[in-house]
């Protein structure tokens, strides 16, 4: 993930060791080498818990699970984030296709992908398909 989006500065900025220190090695893969964690095995990818998604790398709140629905695509989905500075969006051309890569606007950490016009019926149309590793639930107070 060393593009730079353009435009843009983190706000959490670390050093390579420092992120390799912080973060599981599968941590590291996906939000710092935009990796992909394997379908249907991330832990909240049916999850149904109340709460909000932060960032695993800088703990910046991305989703609530108020916008969370079941999608079948094998990793969790939402249909919008927190509110629209919580990510940013950037064109991504790899492994052959177009897709539009989402990261964390604080620290421009890999989060996954979103996806428009795929008929889920949903109240904006997009999926917001992202990675379990990259995220940390914390569960709403009852």
């Amino acid at each position: 993930m060393e593009q730079p989006v353009a435009g843009a500065k983190p706000a959490v900025v670390k050093s390579d060791q420092e992120w390799r220190a912080q973060l599981s090695p599968d941590e590291y893969a996906v939000l710092r080498e935009a990796a992909t964690e394997p379908a249907f095995r991330g832990a909240y990818t049916d999850t149904e818990t109340v709460g909000v998604y932060h960032c695993r790398a800088c703990d910046a709140e991305l989703f609530r699970s108020e916008t969370k629905f079941h999608s079948g695509c094998g990793w969790p989905s939402f249909w919008d984030p927190t509110d629209s500075d919580a990510v940013l969006l950037r064109e991504d051309n790899s492994m052959g296709m177009r897709r539009v890569e989402v990261l964390c606007a604080t620290c421009h950490g890999h989060l996954g992908h979103v996806f428009e016009g795929e008929g889920f019926g949903t109240p904006t149309d997009q999926r917001y398909c992202i990675n379990s590793v990259a995220m940390r639930l914390a569960p709403a107070e009852a």
